[in-house]
């Protein structure tokens, strides 16, 4: 009975013995792993925009434009503004980069080149002088047909405000401050003579070319238009813009005139508007 006893225990422990290994094996035990972190995108340049413009003034509001004469037998100085100006301006090519800060502000900064031509008379200028010579005809005064044209440089820090986007369409508000870089070709003249108490030669005329001036002057803006999508980072930028820019030096006297004792300018701008229609482009780098 004993020995019995003992064959029954032994068999039993076998028994779970070989029990347990399969038990473990049957159950599933937690793994664990370190939660991996968010990988979140980051735009690079993102608010930056790149543009591109075209300009057209569709008019021209000069100033005065101011000459003066030297009168070589006395010494003295006569002139005056211009009987008649008129300022004609060519297309103008611009671009720029910018940064919107939010739906409603951004900013740039631009540069835009743009070129015209002034042409001007003058009348009752005593007295003509003889481009031979450098004499004064005595008693008679001299009328003239000035022209010259000219390249402005603009470079202009802006600022607007959109005015919120409806079907794709953006209208703005903005304004701008900066410099332009005006540079003048030689200025002709050519002068006409009239008779007075003397008399003048007969068919008197005689042109003169003064050497052209350039200067840095300041410049202001106002603006106002659209922006239309064409896609996600394309826009399409129809607007209009008055632009003002300072007065400065147009001509210096030539050397001739220099050597008869002239001294000073020989003609100035007291700046010049221009109302202008632009289309460009704008791309946003997102």
């Amino acid at each position: 009975m004993r020995i019995f006893s003992r064959l029954l225990l032994s068999s039993a422990i076998l028994g779970l013995s070989q029990l347990t290994p399969a038990k473990a094996a049957d159950l599933d035990l937690p793994i664990f792993v370190e939660e991996a972190p968010e990988l979140v995108p980051v735009e690079i340049g993102s608010g930056w925009y790149l543009r591109g413009d075209v300009s057209y003034a569709i008019t021209n509001s000069p100033g005065t434009f101011n000459y003066r004469t030297f009168d070589t037998v006395t010494g003295t100085y006569a002139g005056g503004a211009f009987a008649t100006s008129d300022l004609d301006t060519d297309l103008g090519v611009g671009v720029g980069f910018g940064y919107t800060f939010n739906r409603w502000l951004r900013a740039d900064v631009t540069v835009d080149r743009f070129g015209g031509s002034f042409s001007g008379t003058t009348a009752g200028n005593p007295p003509c002088i003889s481009p031979t010579t450098v004499a004064g005809y005595a008693g008679t005064t001299c009328g003239s047909v000035d022209s010259a044209d000219f390249t402005a440089w603009t470079g202009m820090a802006n600022g607007y405000v959109d005015l919120g986007t409806f079907v794709g369409i953006t209208p703005y508000v903005g304004a701008g401050a900066g410099v332009t870089w005006v540079n003048w070709d030689a200025m002709s003249s050519s002068n006409f003579c009239a008779n007075g108490t003397g008399a003048c030669p007969t068919n008197f005329v005689s042109t003169t070319s003064y050497p052209g001036e350039s200067d840095v002057r300041f410049a202001y803006a106002f603006m106002a238009g659209v922006a239309m999508d064409v896609s996600k980072n394309l826009k399409i930028d129809l607007g209009y813009r008055y632009r003002h820019i300072a007065g400065g030096t147009m001509a210096r006297w030539n050397a001739t005139s220099t050597a008869a004792g002239a001294t000073g300018t020989r003609a100035e701008d007291n700046g010049f508007s221009t109302h202008e229609i632009k289309v460009g482009l704008r791309y946003e780098l997102w």
